[in-house]
């Protein structure tokens, strides 16, 4: 307790505290206006049926701090912005002149570098938008699929249309200036405490889901939560128990994947200035992250989880073929065929960050330039290989562990019969998140408190 009175104690870290509850405080506020021109009533209505497509557009909104389920300005979220960084660090190991601008030009390059990021946010935003409310305002029902509403747009004409796209890409355009104001004004990353308040605002409805049932009077509590046993929907109380249990098993978890390491040691060269040797007997490790990707891949992947789904059926509808039917509804209905792709992704975007993000290359020629070298390894070369294949291998278990949470509320869906939007909750990405993020956030706070001498939040 007297570690968090020391946060007010400081009154920068005071500032940038109530900054950033400001903001996000904004953003939830922002979350709430709805698009023009669209009849949200009949929206709801046929969206709220809690199964298929809505359980979709609330699994990929989590990811992005927007709301895929509701027509609103923040619909997109924050997720044309990320995806666009990745796009732009790709570009950057492929395209020379970006290379040199994010590697030898400093400040003025990475500047160069955010101007075009949010350009091709704009881009994105548009494109995304477009196909959204085309799917959404204009789409036909095929096959059993609910594939749109046509009768909740009250406007009319390209105009109209135009204007809605613009709304989302403004809404979009606001998020990331929140995040950058965080990032710069106040405390912890912008764009993950965006997606991290988009997350935990839903956490009060799933377990009002989980524990409530909504009748003609109200929410009265589940009594079958009290008994043993159950079956169907029932939530029982061993089930709430194995939830509690599952919940603990991931937080902890994600805490020790957040931190663990493999430590390579390292080594100075031994030189010789006169009469004295120098060096040769310092011996340092050098740290790389089990989960070097962080919850990046599992982001990505589960963003782009929706493409399959409009994909088979904008060509079921166009072919009419039955197994394209099917192949919707299996991404639709996140069956095994989700999962699968979606593990699969989450290794490819797990390698691609990894080359992004861990030069083994540079590395080993920082070794060669400061006399450092790993014992049994010559700089150069054969250092970048050993390097090559112990970062594979760790990403590997990396990656393998992010592919587990991430289809983890599919399976506790599936074999305990929760819905959905609740086992999000009880294990999965989405509480991945919240604590990588937490887990960020104080050990910033930590670095204000002990640079003060103040002490930590997690001394004792």
């Amino acid at each position: 307790m007297g570690a968090l009175l020391n946060i007010f104690k400081i009154p920068e870290l005071r500032g940038k505290l109530l900054f950033t509850l400001a903001f996000l405080a904004i953003y939830r506020i922002g979350f709430s206006i709805p698009l023009p021109f669209v009849d949200q009533a009949t929206l709801h209505r046929g969206m709220g049926g809690g199964d298929g497509l809505d359980n979709l557009f609330n699994f990929v909104s989590m990811f992005s701090g927007g709301d895929l389920s509701n027509a609103t300005v923040f619909g997109l979220g924050i997720m044309p912005y990320i995806s666009a960084g990745i796009i732009m660090q790709l570009l950057a190991f492929v395209v020379p002149s970006l290379h040199r601008l994010m590697k030898e030009e400093g400040q003025i390059g990475q500047k160069i570098i955010n101007n075009y990021t949010r350009l091709l946010t704009v881009f994105i935003c548009m494109i995304q938008a477009g196909f959204y409310l085309n799917f959404l305002l204009y789409g036909s029902q095929s096959s059993g699929a609910l594939m749109g509403f046509p009768e909740v747009y009250a406007g009319g004409g390209w105009w109209y249309f135009l204007n809605l796209i613009l709304c989302m890409v403004v809404g979009t355009m606001f998020l990331m200036w929140i995040g950058e104001q965080i990032d710069e004004y106040g405390i912890g990353n912008g764009v993950s405490l965006i997606i991290m308040a988009g997350i935990v605002s839903r956490l009060p409805a799933a377990i009002l889901q989980l524990l409530f049932e909504q009748t003609s009077g109200g929410w009265v509590f589940k009594r079958s939560v009290l008994t043993l046993g159950g079956s169907g929907q029932d939530m029982s109380f061993e089930r709430v128990l194995a939830l509690v249990v599952l919940f603990l098993v991931v937080v902890l978890a994600a805490v020790l994947m957040s931190k663990a390491q493999r430590r390579i040691p390292m080594q100075s060269a031994k030189f010789v200035r006169g009469s004295r040797v120098f060096g040769g007997g310092n011996r340092n490790f050098l740290p790389i992250k089990i989960n070097q990707a962080n919850v990046m891949p599992v982001i990505f992947a589960s963003s782009l989880m929706l493409v399959p789904y409009m994909l088979f059926l904008g060509l079921g509808n166009t072919f009419k073929t039955g197994w394209l039917y099917q192949l919707a509804d299996a991404f639709q209905r996140q069956g095994w065929i989700y999962m699968v792709a979606e593990v699969i992704l989450i290794y490819v975007f797990s390698y691609i960050w990894l080359g992004v993000t861990f030069d083994t290359r540079e590395i080993s020629e920082q070794f060669k330039r400061t006399g450092l070298f790993i014992p049994g390894f010559r700089p150069g070369p054969r250092t970048q290989e050993y390097l090559d294949r112990v970062v594979s291998r760790v990403n590997y278990v990396g990656a393998g562990f992010l592919a587990l949470i991430a289809i983890l509320p599919s399976l506790v869906s599936s074999f305990m019969q929760v819905r959905p939007e609740v086992a999000q909750f009880f294990g999965g990405t989405g509480l991945l998140i919240v604590v990588s993020v937490v887990l960020d956030l104080v050990q910033r706070i930590n670095s204000h408190l002990v640079m003060r001498e103040y002490k930590g939040l997690t001394e004792d």
